[in-house]
C-alpha cells in the first residue's frame, strides 16, 4: 500500500502538471501528498514553486490539515513559516489542531496552539496600533491651524 502512494505521488509530479492542479480524484495536489506522507523536503520544495499553501481538497483540507494528521511536526514548521492558516476548517468543521489533537500527536497540537496564540497576540497588538494611528490621526486632522502657529520667528524679537 505504501508503494501504492508514493508511486501516485511520483505521477503527480510528471511534467506539464499544474502546482495548483488537483492531481487525483480527491482534489489533492503533490503539496497535499507530501504533507500527509510528512515529506518536508518534498513539501518545501513545491511551496517554492508557488502551491497555494491554503488551497482545499475534496474534504476541505489545506496542506496544514494533511501535516496535522499525520502527526509531522516538521511539516507543520514549513508551513506556518510560510504563512498557512491555522483557522481555515475541514469539512467536518476540524481545524488543524483538531485533527492532531484527534490522532494523539500532542507535540503536534502543543506547537499549533502555541503558534495561534502567537498569532493572535500579534494580531491584538497590530489592532490596538491601528486604533492609536487611527485616533492620533483624527486628532491631527481637527486642529485647523497652520503648523506654524504658536511658533515665534526671527522676526518677531523672540529668541
Amino acid at each position: 500500500m505504501l508503494q501504492d502512494e508514493f508511486y501516485s505521488l511520483s505521477e503527480l509530479m510528471e511534467p506539464g502538471g499544474a502546482v495548483n492542479s488537483p492531481g487525483d480524484a480527491l482534489g489533492q495536489t503533490p503539496a497535499h501528498m507530501a504533507a500527509h506522507w510528512g515529506q518536508a523536503f518534498f513539501l518545501l520544495w513545491q511551496l517554492r514553486t508557488g502551491v497555494d499553501i491554503n488551497q482545499q481538497d475534496f474534504f476541505g483540507e489545506t496542506l496544514i490539515h494533511k501535516a496535522a494528521r499525520a502527526g509531522s511536526l516538521q511539516c507543520l514548521s514549513v508551513l506556518v513559516a510560510h504563512d498557512a492558516r491555522l483557522d481555515v476548517c475541514n469539512n467536518d468543521g476540524l481545524t488543524a489542531e483538531a485533527l492532531a489533537l484527534s490522532g494523539g500527536f500532542e507535540e503536534c497540537v502543543k506547537f499549533l496552539a502555541s503558534v495561534k496564540h502567537t498569532q493572535d497576540t500579534f494580531s491584538g497588538v497590530r489592532s490596538s496600533m491601528q486604533d492609536l494611528k487611527e485616533t492620533a490621526g483624527i486628532k491631527r486632522g481637527q486642529c485647523n491651524r497652520p503648523a506654524a502657529y504658536g511658533k515665534r520667528r526671527q522676526s518677531d524679537g523672540f529668541l
